[in-house]
């Protein structure tokens, strides 16, 4: 099947000899990228260890082992999940009695994928598996130190059969995504911070560009009276430490009624008093600092006074911060931080 592109009212459609292959294949296909990937299992857990990433027991548990099962998913119930639907009479009003539909996928054509440096392997990798296999062509842009891990994992597509027309590599700087949205895609998927998220969904704009984000969060602990105290306080300190705190699923906010409260802040207290410095990415050095520093300046408690803004500057080095005292309306209590903080709301 040749390549065409269509434009329509300025926006760009494409297509590719990718799309052409059956279902079933281009399934398959992904489903054999997780055999690749783990013949470079360690090649990617040594390119993912980072300032902020030490450990390659996390690399394993949270990306090598995630991003294989959906492969595998996808190639064993890829062709199901996105088969031609038929649909008959039942349950329609009798005036649609004689109307029969078929539902049919059709790929939406390039894809550009924006990826994240917290997790380079799993997030980006299944939203451009999943794209693939429904027959799109993908543009992958890494975060911003990221090009050799990402360019090994890309490596483990083509070896399993997606055509390197189907899959390519951008540029990690933001310029490389910028153009790529003004030359024309089809649909953007981005992980990433909120603020990211708005400069992207600004450009989106201009040519009505489909989005799908997930911009983070601010997690909550619900702590219910009764609680065992002393396995909230080590699931939390565990949350805060895993990737540095950089998951977008850690411990952000702590919502517990006073007598919980005050037993936990003295659980987390003997837990993380003497706790090693991380490094928080030098993306998100400056956020963090000043919402930390803007919660305490309006009444917030640092529990440990271990907080040092300069130092989080200058070295990226900071302790696990708790914060207490935190009001629901404050700007930290639905932050998106990527490092190490937690804050007590009590109700």
């Amino acid at each position: 099947m040749r390549r065409w592109r269509k434009k329509l009212n300025g926006i760009t459609s494409h297509s590719s000899d990718w799309e052409s292959q059956p279902l079933r294949h281009r399934c398959r296909t992904i489903g054999k990228v997780a055999a690749a990937i783990a013949k470079r299992a360690e090649d990617l857990t040594a390119l993912s260890l980072t300032d902020q990433r030490l450990d390659p027991v996390e690399t394993i548990t949270a990306e090598l082992l995630p991003t294989c099962s959906a492969l595998r998913f996808i190639g064993r119930q890829g062709s199901r999940v996105l088969r031609t639907r038929a649909y008959n009479a039942l349950g329609r009003p009798a005036w649609l009695w004689g109307v029969r539909s078929r539902v049919h996928r059709k790929p939406r054509g390039q894809v550009l994928v924006l990826g994240t440096w917290n997790y380079p392997i799993f997030l980006p990798g299944v939203q451009a598996a999943q794209a693939l296999a429904a027959g799109n062509t993908v543009l992958w842009k890494p975060a911003v130190g990221c090009e050799q891990v990402t360019t090994c994992l890309i490596d483990a597509f083509h070896e399993a059969g997606v055509p390197r027309s189907a899959l390519r590599m951008l540029a990690s700087d933001a310029a490389s995504a910028i153009e790529a949205i003004d030359k024309g895609v089809d649909l953007i998927v981005l992980t990433g911070a909120s603020e990211t998220g708005r400069k992207v969904l600004r450009q989106a704009a201009e040519t009505l560009t489909p989005a799908i984000m997930e911009l983070s969060g601010c997690d909550a602990v619900v702590v219910l009276p009764g609680a065992d105290i002393t396995r909230v306080a080590e699931c939390i300190v565990f949350g805060l430490r895993f990737n540095a705190g950089a998951t977008c699923i850690a411990p952000r906010r702590i919502i517990a009624e006073q007598h919980e409260a005050d037993l936990l802040r003295a659980a987390l207290v003997e837990l993380l008093d003497q706790s090693d410095l991380v490094t928080v990415h030098v993306a998100a050095r400056a956020a963090v600092a000043k919402r930390i520093s803007n919660a305490i300046s309006v009444g917030a408690v640092d529990i440990l006074g271990q907080f040092d803004g300069a130092r989080l500057l200058d070295s990226g080095k900071m302790s696990p911060v708790l914060l207490d005292s935190v009001k629901p309306c404050d700007e930290i209590a639905a932050a998106d931080l990527f490092a190490p903080v937690t804050s007590f709301l009590r109700v």
